[in-house]
């Protein structure tokens, strides 16, 4: 649970980066770019959604969507191993 953390905290810094500096003209793309392959670095195959951000051509739009938080937000307690009915039995019977 501390690695979800963790990288939800690092999604959070970018996306207020995003927000900030992601917004300067002609230097949006680039930062796109550069935060779609955290995300895939970060999550593997769910860090593609944040390849959407190049879509915008602007680079305004999407500084408001805070897209690897919601990544980072869906992808938290997957992988992680789910208690079942048999490891909650009693063994005496």
């Amino acid at each position: 649970m501390k690695i979800a953390m963790a990288k939800l905290a690092v999604a959070v810094i970018l996306d207020i980066l995003d927000f900030t500096i992601g917004r300067i003209p002609g230097f949006e793309l680039a930062f796109d770019v550069a935060l779609g392959l955290a995300a895939v670095a970060l999550w593997g195959w769910p860090g593609l959604i944040a390849f959407w951000e190049i879509a915008d051509p602007t680079g305004q739009i999407d500084g408001f969507a805070p897209t690897l938080t919601l990544i980072a937000l869906s992808q938290m307690g997957k992988g992680q191993k789910k208690s079942t009915r048999a490891d909650q039995s009693d063994p005496a019977g």
